[in-house]
């Protein structure tokens, strides 16, 4: 990845605003920004979601597969990720960054590794035909905290997605067109939201939603997945300024409130037509 470079001018005035409480956008410390959600422009499955200024695409696709032999009555759920170097010139075409595997990684910890989905629900015939269902996330602007933008898009995704109905008789397996039978949706058990937080002057200060000039700015980030029930998913923090105890659980408390906030967001999408 070709990093995109701050001035000196720039870090300054970032740090010395969060020192005097203040962000460059304006936004209080655990403020998100204006947070958009699109849904169906490309059919069922189908989320555009704008975080300010940074964009995520992701659509939704199914097909039935073979399982694998050590879960035989388990559906797949993948996660693949695109970084288009429109979104930014610090992404370049064809080759994989590391912010693109950290993203990915993310994804699948927060969604599949949560059991969010029912894997056992895409089983069709144990040990011979599951659903394998594919999210597909297309970065197109980046203006910081793509994670946590992504993870809205795919998770809004797969809640407006369905299926086709399928049908079994003997050895017989049936998928029907959507035109003849309603489609079915996916069995969601929870909803987990990732909520990103920026550390500065050594874990001091801490932010939500992180611009990318404070990204570029931050000693360090923190990832926190949680969902309505205010269950704790997954955590990630890998390097930068070290925290204690007691400013993680305080970041967990902000993320189950912000995680609320998102849930209620993605409903009202949800609830209008399409």
């Amino acid at each position: 990845m070709n990093a995109t470079l701050v001035s000196t001018s720039e870090r300054t005035f970032v740090l010395e605003a969060l020192r005097e409480g203040v962000r460059v956008d304006g936004r209080g410390t655990y403020e998100f920004r204006d947070l958009s959600i699109t849904l169906g422009g490309g059919g069922f499955g189908s989320a555009e979601v704008l975080l300010g200024k940074t964009r995520v695409l992701a659509n939704v696709s199914a097909e039935v597969v073979r399982p694998t032999a050590a879960s035989p009555t388990e559906g797949a759920v993948l996660f693949n990720t695109s970084f288009s170097p429109m979104a930014s010139p610090a992404f370049e075409p064809g080759r994989l960054s590391d912010e693109e595997v950290l993203i990915s990684r993310m994804l699948e910890k927060a969604v599949r590794r949560s059991r969010a989905i029912d894997t056992e629900g895409l089983c069709i015939v144990a040990g011979e035909k599951v659903w394998s269902v594919r999210i597909d996330i297309h970065v197109l602007d980046h203006e910081g905290n793509i994670l946590d933008c992504a993870c809205i898009a795919a998770i809004s995704a797969l809640l407006h997605f369905r299926r086709p109905d399928v049908s079994v008789e003997g050895d017989q397996v049936t998928i029907h067109d959507m035109d003849e039978r309603n489609p079915i949706p996916l069995s969601i058990h929870h909803i987990p939201i990732c909520i990103t937080f920026g550390f500065f002057d050594n874990g001091e200060k801490v932010l939500v939603d992180p611009t990318h000039l404070e990204e570029q700015v931050q000693d360090g980030d923190f990832i926190v997945v949680v969902n309505t029930h205010r269950e704790l998913c997954t955590m990630s923090k890998a390097g930068g300024a070290g925290l204690d105890i007691a400013r993680i659980v305080q970041c967990t408390e902000v993320a189950a409130a912000k995680a609320a906030e998102v849930t209620e967001l993605i409903r009202g999408a949800l609830s209008k037509p399409t």
